[in-house]
């Protein structure tokens, strides 16, 4: 595959790099502390996490062969300080468990399309340029959009749109599609966006940047099930992290950032049914909110990287065993 033979360092900026690392550095400062970066990525954030805690050990998850290839090769220096799973991030128990590690000191997602898949046109996730109707973060396994499209039942492709994209002219969108899909199955980009274009009233499309937007992110969750694992993941990732360790994640739309927020805040509440004069130990929370609601990046950060606009990092840490 071509990295436009860039230095890897240069096709990735990590997002909110610095406050990351200081959510995360009171529970990796120790020797032994070893730390998850559950969406690897090309690396970046990994690649911070073991030069800033020289004490700590890494595992890194991606499902992407592409991006653990690359990010191999980043994190080569580090030896076997880091060990890379190809492995979706709702697999995180069992990766823990065949090697051997009961329990982590930190937690980190990095959620949403990686500079590498955005970048590489052959993989389908950008909506500005032409290309094949992919979308998988591993294209070795599971349905591509463009099966998506011309395989779902019309009701199915309007939930997902509805769902995963809130995208108010779904009906009218796949009405287009399915119209179309009977002349000519899809397989390429820029004919779905030219027909979302042509499906969306013109109030529709004076607002919210390219239209075509909420579509392909639609098409990108249900291909790779992103809602789903992550509600899997997320408990499991909070499971695994010893008392006092740290979880970050930073999440790109409002319905992964409503996840995030609805489990956050459960595990920081108690759940001791209502009246009791004391609460009992195993009512009490078990999580510490350390980020007050969601922080934003800085407009400097913005202006350098467009692609950390709409990024809302939440971070916690764990006080005690769940009973």
């Amino acid at each position: 595959m071509t990295t436009n033979e860039r230095p890897i360092g240069e096709l990735h900026s990590p997002v909110m790099l610095r406050r990351t690392l200081d959510l995360l550095a009171p529970a990796l400062a120790e020797p032994g502390a070893t730390v998850v970066d559950c969406t690897l990525g090309l690396g970046g954030h990994s690649e911070a996490l073991l030069s800033t805690f020289p004490a700590a050990r890494l595992i890194g998850l991606d499902r992407d062969p592409a991006a653990l290839e690359l990010a191999g090769e980043r994190l080569a220096p580090y030896g076997d300080r880091a060990t890379l799973v190809h492995a979706v991030y709702d697999e995180l128990p069992e990766v823990l468990e065949r090697l051997a590690v009961p329990r982590v000191q930190g937690v980190l997602f990095d959620l949403g399309v990686s500079s590498l898949q955005l970048d590489e046109a052959e993989r389908g996730f950008a909506y500005a340029q032409d290309a094949p109707l992919d979308m998988r973060m591993d294209q070795t396994t599971g349905l591509s959009a463009a099966e998506v499209l011309n395989t779902y039942a019309p009701g199915d492709l309007v939930r997902i749109l509805r769902a995963y994209g809130e995208e108010k002219q779904a009906k009218r969108i796949v009405e287009m599609v399915v119209k179309e899909r009977a002349k000519e199955p899809f397989s390429n980009s820029a004919r779905l966006v030219e027909l979302i274009r042509d499906a969306l009233p013109q109030a529709a499309k004076r607002t919210g940047g390219n239209p075509a937007k909420r579509t392909f992110q639609a098409l990108r969750i249900e291909v790779n099930g992103e809602l789903a694992a992550l509600e899997r993941a997320l408990p499991a990732a909070l499971e695994a992290i010893a008392v006092g360790g740290r979880m970050a994640v930073l999440s790109y739309h409002s319905l992964e950032d409503r996840l995030v927020k609805q489990v956050f805040a459960t595990g920081s509440t108690n759940s001791a049914p209502p009246g009791l004069p004391v609460v009992p130990e195993q009512y009490q929370p078990r999580l510490r909110l350390l980020t007050r609601g969601a922080e934003l990046p800085s407009d400097e950060e913005v202006a350098e990287n467009r692609r950390a606009a709409p990024a809302r990092l939440r971070a916690v840490q764990r006080i005690r065993e769940a009973s």
